[in-house]
C-alpha cells in the first residue's frame, strides 16, 4: 500500500508508513516543493505529487508562496520516518538552484534526475549483488559497502560488462551536471536498499529460493 493510499481518511499523526514506494513518492514531493519555492510556481497542475501531498495532508501555503510550507512538512516527515539528515535536503535544493533558473528547465532536469537514479540503482544491484543479502541488522556493514561501491564508480575503470561501463559513464556525467555528492548518492541508495529488504517477498520469489 502506497503513501497516499494510507493517508486518505486518516490524520497525519496517525499515519505509520515507510516503505520504498513511500520514500520515492516523498522524494518526488520534496523535489517539486523545492522547484515551486525556487521558481515561484503556483500552478499545482504542474506538480502532481505535491498537489496530492498538499491536499491530503492539508498543508497550508506559507507567505502566499507555494513550496515553502510543503518543503518543511515533507522534510519533517522524512526525517522522522527515515532519520535523514538536513544535508540530504540541502543538496537537493542546491542542485535545483544550480540547474533550474527558469520554468523551462524543470522538465529536462527531472528527466535527468530520473535517468540518474535509475542508472545508479541498476549499478548498485549489479555491482553489490550478494552483499545486498546481508541481514538488515548489519546496517553499518551494508552502509560501508554501499559507500565503497559508490566511490568506485568514480575511480574504477576496469569494468568488463559493456552495459555497466555505459551506466557508470552516465552516472559520472549526471553527477557532475546535477551536483550530487558521493555522500548523497550513498545515503539515497542505502535507504532504497534497506527499504527493499522490508518489502514482502512474492510467492514466485519464495519458490525460487526453495
Amino acid at each position: 500500500m502506497g503513501f497516499f493510499s494510507n493517508l486518505f481518511g486518516k490524520k497525519a499523526t496517525e499515519v505509520k508508513v515507510g516503505g520504498m514506494e513511500d520514500f520515492m513518492t516523498l522524494i518526488r514531493v520534496y523535489f517539486e516543493a523545492s522547484l515551486a519555492a525556487n521558481l515561484g510556481i503556483n500552478n499545482l497542475g504542474m506538480l502532481p505529487d505535491l498537489r496530492t501531498f498538499k491536499a491530503t495532508l492539508h498543508v497550508p501555503t506559507l507567505n502566499n508562496k507555494l513550496g515553502l510550507g510543503e518543503k518543511n512538512h515533507c522534510r519533517k516527515i522524512m526525517k522522522e520516518i527515515y532519520a535523514i539528515n538536513d544535508d540530504f535536503f540541502k543538496e537537493i535544493d542546491q542542485s535545483i538552484r544550480k540547474n533550474c533558473r527558469k520554468i523551462q528547465d524543470v522538465q529536462p532536469y527531472m528527466v535527468q534526475f530520473q535517468g540518474f537514479s535509475q542508472d545508479l540503482m541498476m549499478l548498485m544491484g549489479n555491482l553489490m549483488k550478494f552483499k545486498l543479502r546481508l541481514p538488515s541488522f548489519m546496517k553499518k556493514a551494508l552502509y560501508s559497502m554501499t559507500e565503497k561501491t559508490v566511490a568506485n564508480l568514480f575511480v574504477k575503470n576496469d569494468y568488463s560488462d559493456p552495459s555497466v561501463i555505459k551506466s557508470v559513464m552516465n552516472v559520472r556525467q549526471y553527477s557532475k551536471h546535477l551536483g550530487f555528492s558521493q555522500k548523497w548518492m550513498t545515503d539515497f541508495i542505502y535507504q532504497v536498499v534497506m527499504l527493499a529488504k522490508k518489502e514482502p517477498r512474492s510467492a514466485s520469489t519464495e519458490d525460487v529460493k526453495k
